[in-house]
């Protein structure tokens, strides 16, 4: 959707988010994993704001991507979201172990890419 000025919709709701919004620094902005395009636009337009990224996993975003096009400069600024692989990783006993693993997984993936990018 374009607004009146030849805008995206999300590319005027991210700068309204960055510059009027987020005065007490309190904000964040919700952006899928599987747009990282989309993703690496939102974070050009505002700057070191945190981003909750969902999508990872289940819903089939991949990692690498959303960590290059999402992080800011010092490689910080993302909160990757990955429900259903967590939760999810096994429906046996050992579903606490299974779930902290995939976590963990998740965690290193997402730091090994921080690193390769922010340096």
């Amino acid at each position: 959707t374009v607004d009146a000025a030849g805008r995206r919709l999300y590319h005027a709701v991210a700068e309204l988010a960055a510059r009027e919004w987020n005065v007490r620094g309190n904000c964040l902005l919700v952006v899928g994993a599987t747009y990282p395009q989309e993703l690496a636009q939102v974070r050009a337009l505002v700057g070191n704001m945190p981003l909750l990224v969902p999508g990872v996993g289940a819903q089939g975003g991949d990692v690498a991507a959303a960590v290059r096009n999402g992080q800011t400069t010092a490689g910080t600024g993302l909160i990757v979201n990955s429900s259903r692989g967590i939760l999810y990783a096994s429906s046996g006993a050992d579903f606490a172990a299974a779930a902290r693993s995939a976590a963990e997984q998740l965690r290193a993936q997402i730091n090994a890419h921080r690193s390769r990018a922010a340096r």
